[in-house]
């Protein structure tokens, strides 16, 4: 059994931890974390589940970006990670399912990630045409609608929510 609630700042160290476990302190260097750089992530999105023990077994967070000339809004997912004792049991998809169903009760229209097209297809994510600071692989560049219509003809640079 696992509770999901918003990460609050008192989750911060514990969700760092985690991240730091799942994907190497090596992680912020990542080319997706230039468009994190100085944002903060989206309260209330971002998300932790605790065990029964309370222990923080999974953490989710989604950052602001824009994209293109026109600046559309969306909502870069990740990283989502799950404690390496508690994976397999689908706290992963527990933790994306209910997100994304709250960023489309809050009415965000779209979200971008990058990861596995295999992995991520279940959630409704398919490829699109959107470019990531380098060095990403433009195969590994996801999208999703949350509202009807909302990645048609979305192109351009994926840049930083404070970027003019």
């Amino acid at each position: 059994m696992f509770r999901i609630t918003p990460e609050t700042p008192d989750d911060s160290y514990e969700v760092e931890m985690l991240y730091d476990l799942a994907f190497a302190p090596g992680r912020t260097a990542l080319s997706s974390y230039r468009l994190r750089d100085g944002v903060a992530p989206v309260a209330g999105l971002s998300c932790v589940a605790r065990d029964e023990y309370d222990a923080l077994v999974g953490a989710i967070r989604y950052w602001p970006v824009r994209v293109g000339e026109a600046g559309v809004p969306a909502l870069l997912l990740g990283p989502v990670a799950v404690h390496p004792t508690r994976q397999g049991e689908g706290l992963g998809a527990l933790l994306i399912g209910y997100s994304l169903d709250r960023a489309t009760e809050t009415g965000w229209e779209r979200v971008l990630l990058v990861g596995d097209y295999p992995y991520y297809r279940r959630f409704g994510f398919e490829k699109v045409e959107v470019e990531f600071p380098p060095p990403t692989n433009p195969d590994r560049v996801l999208g999703r609608e949350l509202a009807p219509g909302a990645l048609a003809g979305l192109r351009g640079r994926v840049r930083r929510w404070t970027e003019a």
